[in-house]
């Protein structure tokens, strides 16, 4: 690999919700992740993991974020305790990990789908989009976050709409986009009109996630051809049974450096089932 390929690729992290299952913390509805927020002992969990991915050579770790809308802590029955806390203690924890790992990294945050990353029929209406990305939006902002990271989005409107709030409170914000069949968003949109829109809004980067490699793979020619933003991939290593199958450390830096040479990746890293030693297999391979 030319060492001009690997200057321009940053390396993100991997997958927090299977690092934070592995470690014991249940992923189950309404919670996800946000259950590692509820007690010091899950928060040094969460602390953790972003430390290890930190030592792998990620430049860019993302904040337990994933979760902390509006309408997943109101569903966890939040409101009295009030719920802005959980936000800035996702991003503490983060905070603090980068800190302590004293590296030069960056510290972003997630922001989802607010109802399902696999359901573009629930897409609420847009005055309800507005309103809950706003709210998340202006809290990340408040919390000392500058980047957030648009992701799993499975629509183009509602990618659109979050992007607005995003920059509406001051930040930087990178659209991700989860696909089917075909370089098509799970609501059967292009990607590539999908990608010109964000873009066109003044998307940051443009990069596709939690689809398996095969999937991604036909997405990255798309990005490469559209955008004339950063451009990136994080593939989900799972199986539908939560198994890394197939995609051993050593095979998915193989996979992930020939991404970075045949399409000129941005951003390069993991999602669901991509642990540690993924990311530090990747960094050794990216020179890293």
């Amino acid at each position: 690999m030319d060492q001009t390929t690997t200057t321009r690729t940053t390396r993100l992290d991997g997958g927090t919700a299977s690092g934070l299952e592995a470690a014991g913390i249940t992923m189950t509805p309404p919670w996800w992740t946000t259950r590692a927020l509820l007690s010091d002992e899950k928060r040094r969990v969460l602390r953790s993991l972003h430390e290890q991915f930190l030592a792998a050579g990620a430049q860019v770790i993302t904040a337990g974020t994933f979760r902390t809308n509006l309408r997943t802590l109101q569903a966890a029955g939040l409101q009295d305790a009030g719920l802005a806390w959980m936000v800035h203690a996702a991003v503490g924890v983060a905070q603090a990990a980068q800190k302590a790992a004293n590296r030069n990294a960056r510290v972003v945050a997630s922001m989802a789908p607010v109802a399902d990353c696999y359901r573009p029929d629930l897409v609420p209406d847009d005055d309800s989009l507005r309103a809950e990305h706003h709210w998340l939006a202006v809290e990340l902002s408040r919390a000392g976050v500058d980047t957030v990271l648009i992701e799993t989005m499975n629509t183009t409107r509602e990618a659109r709409a979050a992007l607005e709030q995003v920059q509406a409170a001051g930040m930087t914000g990178w659209v991700s986009f989860v696909c089917g069949d075909d370089a098509r968003l799970l609501s059967g949109e292009s990607l590539a009109d999908a990608a010109r829109a964000v873009v066109a809004d003044g998307a940051a980067a443009v990069m596709v996630n939690c689809a398996d490699p095969v999937r991604t793979q036909l997405c990255l020619p798309v990005l490469a051809d559209v955008s004339v933003a950063p451009i990136g991939a994080y593939p989900n290593l799972e199986d539908r049974d939560g198994i890394t199958g197939g995609w051993e450390p050593k095979a998915f830096a193989a996979l992930m450096t020939g991404w970075c040479e045949d399409y000129g990746l941005t951003f390069a890293g993991g999602c669901c089932g991509t642990t540690p030693e993924h990311v530090a297999a990747m960094t050794a391979a990216l020179g890293g």
